[in-house]
């Protein structure tokens, strides 16, 4: 059995502000299979780096425009390119900028596969500039809207896709915990939209990745961030952990042993 991958969630995001290139240079010299990453589109159309939907908790945007929580969406990219991304996490990362999504790329890449997580914006966007760069079947590509993947998918099915989970909403409906927990139901639903990756939360267990594997899907749980919560996803069997801290996570591959 291969063994679970290690993924540095938002970079080395425990040691250096999310999403920016010092976390994904300080990932890189800890050796993870995979670096995730979130992007949305400028006002512009540009696909930035950046989790949040709005700028607020980490970047300095009351002192550059007189307001802190504006969406990245509302904002071009020669704008947005002011802001200092990293003194909200410490003054040794003051004045680190946003990354354009082919910069970030291009800084992970060399050592790393980039894990690239769809927040907002159209398929035929992204699909562009990773064939502009050389990187259809290169990287892979998560979201939670499903919806997204489909037409990902149809333009580039050689591109692997995560199907990102639980969701708060199916159809309508608030789903309640147990309906959030990784089962065959979502499984199949996820199926169709080509993903042959379930990136769930901590509602997994050996039933459900057993059911996936019988799909050809495997599944990564998230956030893992202490090597308790670990050793309980890969007594589950997971096949990759998503953390804030690749180290830790490497460290919690040493003293589990993974389910056979």
């Amino acid at each position: 059995m291969a063994r679970p991958l290690v993924i540095a969630h938002r970079g080395f995001s425990q040691v250096a502000p999310e999403n920016t290139e010092p976390a994904f240079r300080l990932a890189l010299q800890a050796s993870p299979d995979l670096v995730e990453l979130d992007y949305y589109h400028s006002a512009d159309g540009v696909p930035v780096v950046f989790h949040d939907r709005t700028t607020g908790r980490t970047t300095d945007a009351a002192a550059v425009f007189g307001r802190a929580d504006i969406p990245i969406a509302a904002k071009r990219w020669e704008e947005l390119r002011r802001l200092d991304a990293g003194s909200w996490f410490g003054p040794g990362f003051a004045g680190t900028r946003l990354l354009r999504l082919e910069e970030a790329l291009d800084v992970i890449q060399p050592g790393a596969v980039t894990l690239i997580e769809h927040k907002a914006g159209d398929a035929a966007t992204l699909h562009g500039l990773l064939q502009a760069q050389g990187l259809l079947g290169e990287v892979v590509v998560q979201s939670f809207e499903w919806d997204f993947l489909t037409d990902f998918h149809a333009l580039a099915p050689e591109v692997p896709l995560g199907a990102l989970g639980p969701p708060q909403f199916w159809e309508g409906h608030r789903l309640n915990e147990d309906e959030r927990a990784l089962s065959e139901a979502w499984l199949d639903r996820m199926a169709a939209t080509g993903a042959s990756v379930a990136a769930w939360n901590t509602r997994v267990d050996r039933a459900a990745v057993a059911a996936a594997a019988d799909r050809g899907i495997k599944v990564w749980s998230y956030v893992i961030n202490d090597v308790d919560t670990a050793g309980q996803m890969l007594a589950a069997g997971v096949n990759g952990l998503i953390g804030d801290n690749p180290a830790l996570l490497w460290k919690a591959l040493a003293v589990n042993k993974p389910a056979e």
